[in-house]
């Protein structure tokens, strides 16, 4: 299994390394700060309305969140919303500035769950996806495919029927974009807890068309016990390289329960994002799920999954 060579490069770097010599271990990432921060949003709202009605340390708190990066989510076929891609990555680009893409919208998503969603049919999906990948042409972004498809599917999700071919489909649409990094969704270390059923499943995916795997995915397992799961699992994939959602795992995981995923209380934000690790196989923390964002209307008067949830958003800050 040969993984796509890492081509997301500062563009001075770029103009003087052949882009199939890099790594993202030797110095030619872009540095730590250059992850984008979307100028604009809900935390970026909250903070400015916590600011004028004089909450001053709420404020202090939702700045955590707002002035650091998190990805940019497609997950529906809004109309512009390839548009919205390509501006994203350009304005990124425009500041020096790496974005992070999740696709988020495949059939049968979440397998009638609190994300229930996705496209109405296979075809839809691939003319979505050539879309993004065509508005992404000559851009960079880090590209996070599928959160939960490969594991929910493992899983025996209903509809699920020729998933692992869709997804193949998709990473080999996406990979012909040089400038892309891919990771493919591999679930959290407490889910499929069996590396080589996992990394069986991510072949059957096309995570040989990727530049690694993603973990962690809006969970809360903690940076070590992913480390540790991700090592094993890149030892059944040739090494492929992986990336860690760390946006709320800063105390760990709940207790197993029906809150044990959905809007657990007591969580905390974790480390802040980075391409600069210090591990040799993970290529970056990154906050995939934006902490404050609800993950379904599981109780407590939570709003639906995706929607901005200012206490909730408070009580990660406040850890």
């Amino acid at each position: 299994m040969v993984f796509r060579p890492v081509l997301v490069v500062a563009a001075m770097v770029a103009a003087v390394l052949p882009a199939d010599r890099l790594s993202p271990h030797d110095g030619a990432f872009l540095p730590p700060s250059r992850l984008y921060v979307e100028p604009r949003g809900a935390p970026f709202e909250q903070m400015r309305a916590y600011e004028a009605t004089g909450r001053a340390a709420d404020a202090a708190l939702i700045r955590r969140i707002a002035e650091n990066p998190a990805a940019a989510w497609f997950a529906d076929e809004s109309p512009g919303y390839a548009a919205r891609a390509r501006s994203l990555a350009v304005n990124a680009a425009a500041v020096g500035r790496l974005p992070v893409i999740v696709l988020y919208h495949v059939p049968h998503r979440d397998c009638s769950g609190q994300s229930a969603g996705g496209a109405a049919s296979d075809s839809a999906y691939r003319a979505w996806v050539l879309a993004l990948s065509q508005a992404l042409d000559g851009q960079r972004a880090i590209v996070i495919i599928e959160p939960d498809a490969v594991a929910q599917t493992l899983q025996g999700c209903r509809g699920a029927t020729g998933r692992f071919a869709l997804l193949s489909d998709a990473l080999r649409t996406l990979s012909a974009h040089r400038g892309l990094k891919l990771y493919l969704d591999a679930g959290n270390s407490a889910w499929i807890t069996d590396t080589t059923r996992m990394a069986r499943a991510l072949k059957r995916a096309g995570v040989g068309h990727a530049d690694g795997f993603a973990l962690n995915v809006a969970n809360f397992e903690t940076t070590k016990d992913t480390i540790a799961y991700g090592v094993r699992l890149s030892a059944k994939l040739g090494g492929a390289p992986f990336v860690i959602d760390t946006s709320r795992n800063g105390n760990g995981p709940a207790a197993k329960g029906h809150h044990h995923w959905c809007n657990p209380p007591g969580r905390a934000l974790g480390e802040a994002p980075t391409l600069a690790t210090g591990q040799p196989l993970v290529d970056a923390y990154l906050w995939v799920k934006r902490p404050g964002e609800s993950d379904g209307a599981c109780g407590r008067g939570a709003p639906a999954a995706g929607v901005w949830w200012p206490s909730y958003a408070l009580s990660l800050a406040r850890g």
